[in-house]
């Protein structure tokens, strides 16, 4: 145990998946990408936001992101998912624990997304108040595999590590 009598570290997984929709945009780390398609989802369907609130979640043993924010609710509806994970930092926060570091993976066979990469983690940073040398944000394709290899939809992963750092209020 820490001084402050928590576990000094919590580390928490987070995934998230959305279908692709003509017409729909495509924002993933708070950052809208050009594309002719977008996630469908009863929010913004941000799956990076989304992947990095359940970890957040999952590290605080807070169930995951349905259970905050569930899709029958209409305040939710279009909801900017910046949001969910501002509510998740603060609960960590509430916990008595700070983010250490971030990294996500986001799963998508097209748009390419490295000419997006710098902003996209510029933002994640901003959104959960580290520098950016302790984000990290990384593209895959699924190699024509599955939904995301057939291009029907979009996956994101994430991993955080939290440190405790005062008394649980």
């Amino acid at each position: 145990m820490s001084r402050t009598g928590l576990p000094p570290f919590r580390i928490g997984q987070g995934w998230d998946t959305h279908r692709l929709e003509a017409g729909k945009p495509l924002i993933l780390g708070g950052v809208r990408i050009p594309s002719e398609f977008g996630l469908a989802g009863h929010s913004d369907a941000d799956v990076l936001f989304h992947s990095v609130t359940d970890a957040l979640l999952g590290a605080l043993a807070l169930g995951d992101i349905g259970m905050h924010f569930p899709d029958t609710a209409p305040e939710w509806r279009g909801a900017d998912s910046l949001q969910f994970l501002q509510h998740a930092i603060h609960l960590a926060a509430k916990e008595g624990y700070g983010m250490v570091n971030v990294d996500v993976t986001v799963i998508l066979e097209r748009p390419k997304l490295k000419e997006f990469r710098v902003a996209i983690r510029e933002s994640l940073a901003r959104a959960v108040k580290l520098p950016v040398h302790l984000v990290s944000v990384k593209f895959k394709t699924a190699e024509n595999v599955g939904p995301v290899g057939e291009g029907l939809s979009c996956e994101a992963q994430a991993v955080v590590l939290l440190e405790a750092v005062s008394p649980a209020s």
